[in-house]
This record gives C-alpha cells, structure tokens and sequence, in this order.
C-alpha cells in the first residue's frame, strides 16, 4: 500500500498552494560560465526604474506578495529576458550573451576552468568547458587531466578500458549520470566512458561520499554528473579536428538551432568520429601498444523553455554509437584469426542507443512536478584470444518526482522510482587451452521499483543547510533496502565553509562487464556461491576557505572520507594459482581517503592548482591487512595555466606524480611471474593555443620525458598457456604522445 499512498498524497500536493511573504530580494546576476556581471540590471515587469548590480554583480530589489515573482534582468551584449524567482531568498539570474563585440561588456572577476561550488551544501567540484580546453579531451575518459578528485585506471591494457576512480575505489562505486539520469552500467560501463564525445560536454559536476537520494541507491564512493550541451547557448556551428603521432584521428562537430515564435525550443545536433591509428609496438613483445579503434557516434538534444519559468519544461537526448576495436599481437588479422590459437587478438564490436526525456511543470515558485526517463541497451560480440563474449543489455530508468517549497527555506522533494535491467551474456571457447570451465549462458535481471523523501532546509540566517533523505527500493531477489542520507553545510565565517555527509548505499553486481579481467586472462573461474548485493556506509567531511584578494583568488579545501563495506565482490586471485574464486566477502574492507586542494587564480592571468592525495583501500583477512592493487598510497597533481585576458596565446602545463602501488599475484606454475609493488613515477604534460578570430590552433605534448611501463602483459611470450594476464597495468604503456587540433566556432 505505500506506493499507491505515495502517488495519491503526491497528486494532492500538486495543487496545494501558499503564498509568499513580502521582503528584500537578494541575488546576483551572471553570464553562462558563473562570470559575475557589473552593470547589469533587474526591475519588475512594467517598472521604469532598474535595479543595477553591484560589486561581485549582487542584487537587492523590493517585492510583494505574490504566488509567482517575475523579474526582467538584462545587461548590455546580453539578452534581455524575464525570469521566474523560486528562490525567494537569494535569486540566481543566469544572462545568454548575444553580442559579438565585449569591449562594453564588465566582468567582475573570471571564474576557474575548474572550481568548488560555494553554494552546493554537498562539496561539489565544477569542470567547465574552458577547462576542457587545457589538454586534449576528445572524450570523456579524458577530461580529468587537471583534476586530482577523479583517477582515471586502465582496466584492460589491450582494449584500453578504462574506469574513473574516486576515493581509491573501482568505478562501479561512483554513480556517473548523463544530465542527472544514469547511462553507464553493465555493457555500458566498460567502455561507456570513452565513448561519451568531451564536444556535447558544457559542464562535469563531481562529488565525493554520500548524495542525494534522488539519483537512486547506487552511489558509494561519489558522482559524476555530466550536463551536455544546449542549443541556445552554443555556437551556431562548431567543429574540433585532432591529429596525434600515433595516427589516430578524432573529429567532432556541433550544430545548434533555435525554433519557434519565440525560440521556445532548441536544438544542438553532434557527430563524433575515431579513425585507428598505426600498429606500434615498442616494447618488442609482439603486442601492439594502443588498440585500433574506429567509432561514430551522433548525439540530438532538444529543450523545450526553462525549468525557471512557470508552465512546461522539457529536454530529449538520443545517442547512438558504434564502435570497433582491435587489440592484441601485432600480425593479428580479424579477418582470419579470431578465435584462432596461432596468433593472439582481442576484438570488440557494439552498436549502443541511449534516449533521454525529463519534462516538468511549474505551477508556481511553490509547486513542481518532473518525470524523468533514461533508456538504453548495447549489443556487443568480442573476442579475448578463444573466448568468444557475447552480450545483450536493455536498461530503463524512470523517476517521477514532486518539489514543494515549503517555506522561503524549505523544501521537501520526494516522488518514485523504478530501475529495470536485462542483461544475457553467452560465453563460449574456441579451443581447450588454456583449460578453463566456465563456458555457458550468464542472466543478470534487475526490477527496483523504489520511492523516496529528500528535505532541504536553512537555519540561522541561511549560515546552516541540512540535506536529510531516505528511499526505500525492493529488489525482485533480494528484498527490500532501506537508503539513508544527510548532508550539513556550515559557514562559520565569512569564506569558510565546512561540510559534513553520511549515508548507505547498495549495488547489484555484473560479475563479467564490470571485471574485464576475468575474460582477458587465461585464469579459470571458480563458483563458490552466489553474489549478494554490496553495501556500503560513506562518511566524511570537507573544509573549503575561499580567498579573496585583490590581484589573488581561489580556494583552499581539505577533506577525508571512510567507506566501510559489508559485503563487497572483488575476484579472489590469491588462493589458488591460475584461478579467480568468485564468492562474497563479508569482512571489513575500508577505503580511507584524504585530500588536500590548493586552487589560485593570479592577476586573472595565472591559474595555478596543486592536490595532494593520500589513499588506503584494504580488506582485513586472517592473514592480517591486505592492501588492494592499483591504488597508489600518494598521488599529487600540479597545473599551471597562463591565460591572459585579451590574449591570443593559451599555455597549459600539468604534472602527475604516482606513489608505489600493490600488484595482483600473478603466481604461475614456476612462481612469481611479476613484482609485488610498481615502482614509483611521474608524468608531464604541456599544450599552447593560439587564438585567431574563431578559430583556436592547439598542440601539445602528453607524457614528455616518455616514462612507460615496460612489457606490462604477464605471460606474453605464450598468450595461449596458464599464466597469460593483462591485468597488471600501473603505469601509462604509449609513451610520449604529441598532438595537434583545430577549434572553429561560427556564432
């Protein structure tokens, strides 16, 4: 009964009504990229009298008692428009810049490429499209270059697969969404990541520990949140070309439109393009260092008006990819050895659709209603040598969800939710060596049908916001869970700000898809028992300082964050050679980390940035204190950008330093075929832009001293015998990669 309960008292509230009191109205007023604006101005609809900003582009303006407030803003070289207030203690008022010509045109200060968000209460690190610029990111599992939060780890050295770790923890433990909705799960999950082209990104939102419980009960360790590009704000053509001296090839190109009367919708069309480099392989091991790979993707969103205003609001994505990748040694031909026992290959092909839809209506500055659905499903057949994968997913995420403002600083959202996946996998082996047995058909089901309750409140003048949340979901084998969350933020002082945050969360496991490994080697896989759902309590806190200076800003933070598991899968590679136990493990395993953050902006020329981070991922055993492989103890990332405000010249330098790491067994029948722990290193990356009229020339240089990771396959000398592993990847394997693009925008 507390579902049809929850519908019936949601259907109420729709129409419940309450009036707002009349007061002083704060707010600040800015371009698109958060830029603060001097000289703007706010009025009521009708009234001859603006309002101007002030310092730091801040507002204050009289108004009365009203179910909806209206406020027209506008800017000169930006578009006048009206703008519905549902914050009526502090109104937010984003302006779309429609002249060519910025000489008029004052901004106060330029925000970071990358910077915390002051008035999120959970600590949420911003990535925005100029930094996107400052290395060469064609796609998402590159957009983390100048990022200390997010390690990007290679789960399979031949495909180049990869995951983004937060907290020292596997991807899966972080909930990555495509503009609030989650795309990248299953199948999905493998490669999803590099598939996303970085030209539809405008913005990453990333954050540590314990979310809301809106997004589902699914994120541990933290999220991602990636909002794609909208028509009415991007260029009317855009276009990037990117060469590198591997020979691979990447282009991408935006088309965006506006529609109607009064250009209530619009557009922005995608094409994404990977060609394959050459064959190279400079470790004279046989294997090719990097994959060919070859993908085409398009992209198509629509908006239809503006989640502010009064009256409908609604957003459609579609995505499709298709994408093709080889691997392995170097005279491997798809053609005539897959399959095959003479010579080693890894292929991959898959055709991936995705379809978003959120559409809402605002009754009021007190009442909104929004429903929102993800949709998508992957076909994939691979080969890892005489494994032959295959796999067929369909996934459905739907959210229907009701925001209540309660009073001018509370509000209560709550609503439903249901998650649907089908995934059937069929594993089958071409040849008996090396000997392994787990051939056969492999479904993984999943029907959550869930509600949930998130309050949000401010105390003490606005110096206190609490986030408390709890959803309740049931799963169709396990039963039923219970969600809880609450996150605190604190402004103690002026510019400083602490946060806090606790809160559980579970996870349905997909044994192959989510460890890649287990196809990629010659290990035989042992069935103890069958998977539980993992679970986890995160809790953790973060104290941020914002500097203000005259000729310095940015930010200071320190944070620490403890996930503790009660149950939690990882593949047993230790108890017996040439084989991975598949049980649970219901011991300790704990992942402690810290990190410390120092984000400057000088003379609104320099930016400079440096994090240090310290991570412990372990699980206790009778044995004592394991430590988990692939998680360097120390990691710092330092960036140096110079950027002159009416330059035309961009120079953009980074440097990552990796502590030592512990390495999986890779015991075969002589013994130790590798080392226990990777030795320490670093790397050093450095690009320039120059700027000329719309077009933006960039080069660079990634990895420059050519530091790699020498012969990082196990067993390569007998792909096809017992001890063949491609697991044991710590460091980069390509060596020195120098590049070159073009940018070229037509407004």
């Amino acid at each position: 009964m507390a579902l049809p309960f929850a519908i019936a008292v949601f259907l109420f509230s729709m129409f419940t009504f309450s009036s707002v009191q009349a007061q002083v109205l704060n707010g600040q007023i800015t371009d698109e990229e958060n830029n603060a604006l001097v000289g703007a101005w706010v009025k009521w609809p009708g009234q001859k009298e603006n309002v101007s900003t002030g310092k730091d582009g801040n507002f204050k303006i009289d108004i009365i008692d009203s179910a909806e407030i209206y406020l027209v803003a506008g800017c000169r070289g930006f578009q006048t428009d009206t703008f519905l207030v549902k914050d009526v203690k502090f109104a937010n008022i984003e302006l779309t810049l429609v002249a060519k010509d910025l000489a008029d045109v004052h901004i106060v200060k330029r925000k970071q490429g990358s910077f915390i968000s002051s008035e999120s209460t959970i600590k949420t690190e911003i990535i925005t499209q100029k930094e996107l610029t400052k290395a060469a990111c064609c796609d998402m599992s590159g957009c983390f270059e100048t990022q200390g939060t997010v390690q990007p780890q290679t789960t399979n050295v031949l495909t180049n697969s990869k995951e983004l770790r937060i907290l020292g923890l596997s991807g899966v433990y972080n909930q990555v969404l495509m503009d609030g909705l989650p795309l990248f799960q299953g199948l999905t999950y493998t490669y999803g990541i590099s598939a996303v082209p970085a030209s539809i990104i405008d913005k990453i939102f990333v954050s540590k520990g314990a979310n809301s419980v809106i997004q589902g009960f699914e994120s541990i360790s933290g999220q991602i949140n990636v909002i794609s590009k909208s028509g009415e704000k991007e260029p009317r053509l855009y276009a990037n070309g990117y060469i590198n001296n591997f020979g691979e090839k990447h282009l991408n190109a935006n088309f965006s439109t506006t529609l109607g009367k009064e250009k209530n919708w619009a557009s922005l069309f995608g094409i994404h393009l990977v060609q394959p480099g050459n064959k190279r392989d400079r470790d004279g091991d046989g294997f090719m260092d990097l994959p060919l790979l070859s993908r085409y993707s398009i992209f198509n969103r629509w908006n239809y008006s503006k989640e502010n205003l009064a009256g409908w609001f609604t957003q459609l994505s579609f995505r499709a990819t298709k994408e093709n990748r080889i691997g392995g040694q170097r005279l491997f031909n798809p053609e005539t050895d897959k399959g095959s026992s003479k010579v080693y290959g890894q292929t991959l092909e898959y055709f991936q659709p995705e379809f978003i839809a959120k559409t809402g209506y605002r009754f009021s500055a007190i009442h909104a209603v929004q429903s929102q659905i993800s949709a998508f499903g992957q076909e994939q057949k691979s080969w890892f040598g005489t494994l032959q994968f295959k796999g067929k997913q369909q996934n459905l995420n739907v959210l229907v969800q009701h925001q209540w403002n309660l009073t001018e600083s509370q509000t209560l959202t709550w609503g439903g939710s249901f998650k649907y996946q089908k995934l059937v996998e069929d594993i089958s082996f071409s040849d008996t060596m090396p000997n392994r047995t787990f051939a056969g058909r492999y479904n993984t089901d999943l029907k959550v049908p869930g509600i949930f309750s998130e309050y949000s409140g401010k105390f003490l003048d606005e110096k206190i916001t609490w986030i408390a949340g709890i959803r309740w979901d049931r799963h169709q084998t396990f039963g039923s869970y219970l969600t809880p969350r609450s996150m605190l933020k604190l402004d103690l002082f002026p510019n400083h700000t602490v946060r806090a945050s606790v809160g559980t969360g579970w996870r349905q496991v997909n044994l192959f898809t989510e460890n890649i490994t287990l196809l990629a080697s010659s290990r035989d896989l042992i069935f103890e028992e069958k998977l539980n759902p993992e679970k986890a309590l995160n809790w953790g806190a973060n104290y941020t300082c914002l500097l203000e200076r005259e000729k310095v800003t940015g930010t200071f933070s320190i944070d620490f964050y403890q996930t503790r598991f009660t149950n939690q899968f990882f593949p047993d590679f230790e108890s017996r050679r040439g084989k991975a136990i598949i049980r649970n493990f219901g011991g300790n395993s704990v992942s402690n980390g810290f990190q410390a953050e120092t984000n400057l902006k000088i003379n609104e020329i320099w930016e400079f940035k440096t994090v240090y981070n310290y991570v412990e991922v372990y699980r206790e055993e009778a044995k004592g204190k394991f430590i988990l492989p692939f998680n360097p103890t120390h990691r710092v990332m330092t960036a140096l950008s110079y950027r002159p405000i009416n330059g035309r010249i961009f120079i953009d330098l980074n440097a990552h330093w990796f502590g030592k790491q512990n390495l999986p067994s890779t015991q075969g029948e002589n013994g130790e075929l590798g080392p226990e722990f990777s030795k320490p290193f670093a790397t050093f990356n450095g690009q320039v832009t120059w700027i000329w009229r719309n077009l933006e020339w960039y080069g660079g240089i990634e990895n420059i001293l050519d530091f790699r990771q020498r012969q990082p396959i196990v067993g390569w000398q007998n792909p096809f015998g017992p001890n063949f592993d491609t697991a044991t990847v710590w460091g980069p394997t390509r060596g020195r990669e120098l590049y070159m693009g073009i940018r070229w925008r037509m407004d």
